[in-house]
């Protein structure tokens, strides 16, 4: 199958070439240098978004917000006077559902069908193939693309119609911003409270608050390991994506706000490009403690 991909950073690169290791030819276009490890590979690099689209079936966009999926869409150099019959657009960015549901709409009048399909599984995930992926799409174009995703993800679910999959995404970031913020009060108090947090987080590692966030994040909060897997800037993003949903449905979401307002806290202090587990820095500066292995 002839995919194009445009859009090729921490995600989109490694995403990128499983398509091409699985040997489709794969049309690459990104704002900076597309990468030379997919071009050895086997990867066609493109000059332009709307070069990609005129060499590809189905065309996968993996940017970082709303404005970045409409300007290649819709913009003056956007793909969209490109675009024919037949061709199908596979948003694997996260964005607004309200928006994605606006950009499918326009699509079909060209009779080009989209897929909103939003991941999680940070780099790690899009390296080793192991994705969770939230489809929203026609039953009929979903099939038509499922193989593609499994190519990519080991948790491929169809939750709905177009704009279901980013409404999914939203409550993931939600979930996992919350659990970061319990996670780092959690691990605060044990060491504020003179207890090893290390062996307090191994100790609740077999127990009912067991999860990923406590596992990884944690330990990432203990060592103090905030290069990025995922940076606040996207993770802040996200939320606001949530925030905004819910104002439109008349829906409170008063915790997710917390969580945002110590992701702008770390974003004021100048860690906005850290990992998002650096939202315990928020907290310890409350506290004027830091978690700490000792």
């Amino acid at each position: 199958m002839k995919i194009g991909f445009i859009g090729l950073g921490i995600m989109g690169s490694p995403m990128a070439g499983q398509l091409i290791k699985n040997g489709h030819d794969v049309y690459l276009y990104s704002r900076s240098q597309v990468p030379e490890e997919l071009t050895s590979a086997g990867g066609l690099a493109c000059q332009n978004s709307s070069e990609v689209a005129s060499c590809a079936e189905i065309i996968i966009l993996m940017l970082p917000d709303t404005p970045d999926v409409e300007k290649v869409l819709f913009g003056d150099d956007g793909i969209i006077s490109t675009l024919s019959k037949g061709q199908t657009i596979i948003d694997m960015s996260s964005i607004s559902p309200i928006a994605t549901r606006e950009f499918a709409s326009q699509l079909a009048t060209k009779n080009v069908s989209y897929v909103d399909a939003p991941v999680s599984g940070g780099e790690v995930g899009a390296k080793n193939a192991t994705l969770t992926i939230m489809v929203g799409a026609h039953q009929s174009v979903f099939e038509k693309v499922e193989p593609i995703f499994k190519l990519m993800g080991e948790n491929v679910t169809r939750v709905g119609d177009i704009g279901a999959g980013q409404v999914c995404k939203v409550a993931n970031q939600i979930i996992v911003a919350l659990n970061i913020e319990a996670v780092g009060e959690a691990l605060l108090l044990a060491s504020k409270a003179g207890v090893d947090p290390s062996k307090v987080r191994q100790a609740l590692m077999g127990g009912f608050a067991s999860s990923k966030i406590l596992e990884i994040h944690g330990e990432r909060m203990i060592k103090r390991t905030f290069n990025p897997g995922f940076r606040i800037e996207l993770h802040q993003k996200d939320l606001s994506l949530a925030l905004g949903t819910a104002r439109s449905l008349g829906l409170s979401l008063p915790n997710t706000s917390t969580a945002q307002e110590l992701f702008n806290a770390c974003s004021a202090a100048g860690a906005s490009g850290q990992d998002h587990s650096a939202m315990v820095c928020a907290l310890e500066q409350l506290a004027q403690h830091k978690v700490a292995e000792s």
